[in-house]
């Protein structure tokens, strides 16, 4: 019998309540009573709300959604819903081997089948860390029910000897200092620790806050989610406002793809360059547009965002951390700021059901210290430049980033311009072996080249490609050099790395041929990067390339490696990217007994 020719006021009545077929009826409610839930609630015509369950003990940055969860239950059982609750696959950035972006398919894999294959009407989606947000979003997306996100917001503030320790910034401040011999192992592990104060995610601008506030500026969550700390009150109060949210949203039958259009990525995309997002947004952004069906493209953070200044006083491009810009206002200040300039579409709808113009009135007042006006920025032209060349066809490069004493160092003669040689390595393990070799000959015109650390290479693309110069030249006082990988960077990273080059080297990108030695020239001017080396010599490397022998470690690296595609185009799984709006035109599966 297809279902789908039969009409029903919710999706859910087709398990529960279908008096022309009592035997299948029967079998799908008598196993949901079994917990407690009685045969009137689940008849009762009331909508049963998923709610896709992220935290665990091994996702920490995600935890306190299971207590979360209650409240969500609570605002939903309150408008007249039924909850459901289930996990899905976790996703931990600092505790998952290889990579935790190995894992984002997985999760949006394992999303869709519980949305489309159980008696769901709507799902609260409980996002937080890094890649818990695009991987559900690309879930609802594929299925297209009424969904809305409830982030999990930043851990409170941190403090090291007086001042801000922000998570991960504080990382890379204390490899440095103990590159240089000013801590030894017991200082770098108190004073990394400093930053992780309370339950929630990253307490800087990096990707946890940054996906959270673009799935805000989407609108696919409630105004002001995204930065409430995770300790706050509010942010119970949040949970429950959601769950009352996603039944009407329900009964509106308003879903991802009435939110989720062009004109609202765009949107996002001006929002990410105005808070000094992370670099891993721009690939995430691209994967969820894909799987909503909309045309979106990494030139697209050049066209739309890169002239966008930066808003937003927040490590690492900045000086505070979550609290502050929460308190500043967070995102629905900075729209405000970025609406009045003319520069968001007012007339895209979020999941409150009215236009963000309607929205924005309400936005809190911005503190001016957080927050700047559009007039009076941190820095000007603040977007990603997207960047191309005869070694990839595309790159990114947080702008934002780019402090003082870098361009004067690498981009002020001639300005916005660099030439030097590259050093490349294997791999992180063949760095860490070498850097420190005297006779690789690293100096201030050298460029560290990282390869073979894409979505295939890795596998999943890993978070290594803001090296650090030899422990020697740190002492020295030269703390950064340019840096370039097939993979990614942390979030909260301050380096201006060359990041997620595509196509990566395992699969014959231009990083693939090149030598330690060879010239290179970066302009950013041109946004281009090019191996300064004759046509030919190109040409008789690429003929002698052979593709390496990739080892997998499990069946799902496999897997995953004979799908998936490249950065610059989302690192999805590609034939999944075909799947869209899967419910309208695919159908319901057939009954299982």
């Amino acid at each position: 019998m297809d279902q789908t020719k039969k009409s029903f006021r919710l999706r859910s009545q087709r398990w529960f309540d279908d008096p022309e077929d009592p035997g299948m009826t029967a079998l799908y409610i008598e196993r949901f009573l079994n917990f407690g839930l009685t045969r009137a609630e689940l008849q009762s015509g009331k909508p049963m709300i998923g709610i896709a369950q992220t935290g665990s003990d091994i996702a920490p940055c995600n935890r306190h959604h299971l207590a979360l969860a209650e409240r969500v239950k609570a605002g939903i059982r309150d408008a007249g819903g039924i909850p459901l609750e289930f996990p899905i696959h976790p996703i931990q950035e600092t505790g998952k081997r290889p990579t935790a972006a190995l894992d984002r398919n997985l999760a949006y894999l394992s999303l869709v089948e519980i949305l489309h294959g159980y008696p769901l009407d709507g799902v609260v989606l409980t996002t937080g860390c890094d890649k818990t947000t695009p991987a559900c979003l690309m879930g609802a997306a594929t299925v297209n029910i009424p969904a809305i996100v409830l982030s999990g917001g930043p851990m409170l503030d941190g403090h090291w000897k007086g001042r801000l320790s922000g998570s991960g910034t504080i990382v890379w401040e204390a490899r440095k200092l103990l590159a240089a011999g000013e801590i030894n192992y017991d200082g770098f592990m108190q004073m990394v620790a400093s930053s992780a104060t309370s339950v929630g995610h990253c307490n800087t601008m990096g990707t946890a806050l940054s996906m959270n506030s673009l799935a805000e500026a989407l609108g696919m969550s409630l105004p002001g989610c995204a930065s409430i700390p995770a300790a706050y009150r509010e942010r119970g109060q949040m949970a429950h406002a959601t769950g009352m949210r996603i039944v009407d949203m329900v009964k509106e039958n308003l879903r991802p793809s009435d939110i989720m259009t062009r004109e609202a990525f765009e949107n996002t995309i001006v929002l990410a360059s105005a808070i000094g997002a992370s670099s891993n947004c721009p690939p995430h952004l691209v994967a969820i547009a894909r799987h909503m069906g909309v045309e979106l493209s990494t030139e697209d953070w050049q066209t739309v965002g890169a002239e966008i200044p930066l808003l937003v006083d927040c490590q690492p491009a900045g000086r505070f951390l979550g609290e502050m810009f929460y308190r500043g206002g967070g995102v629905q200040s900075v729209m405000k700021e970025l609406a009045d300039a003319g520069k968001l579409h007012l007339g895209v709808k979020t999941v409150t059901g009215q236009t963000l113009e309607e929205d924005l009135k309400r936005a809190p007042l911005a503190d001016r210290e957080v927050i700047r006006r559009y007039s009076e920025p941190l820095k000007e032209q603040a977007g990603f430049v997207v960047l191309s060349g005869n070694l990839f066809e595309s790159a990114v490069m947080k702008v934002s980033v780019i402090d003082a004493e870098f361009r004067k160092r690498f981009l002020s003669d001639p300005e916005d311009i660099f030439e030097g040689k590259v050093i490349v390595f294997e791999g992180p393990e063949d760095y860490h072996d070498r850097i420190e070799d005297p006779a690789l000959g690293v100096d201030e015109r050298t460029v560290l080249v990282i390869r073979n650390c894409g979505p295939v290479g890795y596998p999943g693309s890993a978070e290594v490609v803001n090296m650090q110069p030899p422990g020697a030249m740190i002492k020295a006082g030269l703390h950064s050099l340019p840096t370039m990988g097939d993979g990614r960077q942390s979030g909260t990273s301050a380096s201006p790395s060359i990041l997620n080059v595509s196509p990566e080297a395992a699969v014959g990108g231009g990083l693939a041929l090149m030598k330690s030695g060879d010239p290179i020239r970066i302009n950013l001017k041109t946004r281009k990067v090019d191996l300064l080396i004759p046509a030919e010599e190109m040409e008789a490397r690429r003929a002698a390339w052979t593709p390496p022998k990739l080892t997998h470690k499990t069946p799902w690296e496999e897997i995953y490696r004979s799908m998936v595609g490249q950065l610059g185009t989302g690192g999805c799984l590609e034939p999944a990217t075909l799947y869209l709006n899967i419910l309208e035109t695919r159908g319901e599966s057939r009954h299982n007994h």
